[in-house]
């Protein structure tokens, strides 16, 4: 192992003592059991619930910050709802004009899995988004 990795183990193991002193666990673990009664409450799927729930204590822990790409999608479907022309909606036109048929086609694909994704995303958010404010 070198230097390099033995410090960021240490940083990351400094990191996760003071979670635990900090009693960052037993407030994850309290939350998630209210979450889940209220998910069973309200008639939700309580695994999908606790899923959710999950990765969202991951990416927090990670640090992970919101995707550019995520926040646009989110944006036009509070905004407009599902429009039937979402992936010309997404376009980077300027980009998309110097692209040749093929690659356009090739783009457009990929623009369209990251759509579905993201509004998969949307749509899960938005089932479990009351069980986040009624905390």
């Amino acid at each position: 192992m070198s230097e390099k990795e033995s410090r960021t183990l240490r940083a990351l193991a400094r990191n996760a003592k003071a979670r635990i002193k900090s009693g960052f666990w037993a407030e994850c673990h309290e939350d998630m059991k209210e979450k889940m009664t209220l998910a069973k409450e309200q008639g939700l799927n309580e695994s999908k619930a606790g899923r959710y729930f999950k990765e969202k204590v991951s990416a927090k822990l990670l640090g992970e910050t919101e995707d550019e790409f995520y926040l646009k999608v989110k944006r036009m479907l509070l905004e407009d709802g599902e429009v039937s022309n979402a992936i010309g909606r997404l376009t980077d036109k300027p980009y998309y004009d110097t692209l040749s048929y093929e690659e356009k086609q090739r783009y457009n694909l990929t623009l369209s899995e990251k759509y579905l994704r993201a509004l998969e995303r949307f749509r899960r958010e938005c089932e479990f988004e009351g069980l986040e404010r009624a905390k």
